[in-house]
């Protein structure tokens, strides 16, 4: 999976498609990810000792990798990445339009 925590997103599929957002969890056995604000179902909270309120919750639930792509931050475009290898053979992220690496925050 070439997602990460804390990457911004675009959703390319679904319900809320053309939002963006930035990945809070990814979960990689699974091939999904929990974007901040994308996926956001009711959710009936009983209440708990002290732990959370009670009552009907918004809740973000995870949507499949293949649904989403890597907003690069230089040309703010959404795109596939690319995977380079460097000269001391470390891997990089690369956008696909600007050939530029995309670093991890």
């Amino acid at each position: 999976m070439k997602i990460y925590k804390n990457d911004e997103v675009v959703v390319i599929a679904g319900k809320d498609k053309g939002k963006r957002g930035v990945v809070r969890i990814a979960m990689p056995d699974k091939d999904k990810v929990v974007v901040e604000g994308v996926n956001v179902a009711k959710k009936h909270q009983r209440p708990r000792q002290g732990v959370r309120q009670a009552g009907i919750i918004d809740q973000e639930n995870p949507i499949h990798v293949s649904n989403v792509q890597l907003q690069c931050p230089r040309c703010n475009l959404p795109t596939r990445v690319a995977q380079r290898r460097t000269e001391n053979g470390s891997k990089q992220r690369c956008c696909r339009h600007c050939n530029e690496t995309v670093d991890r925050r």
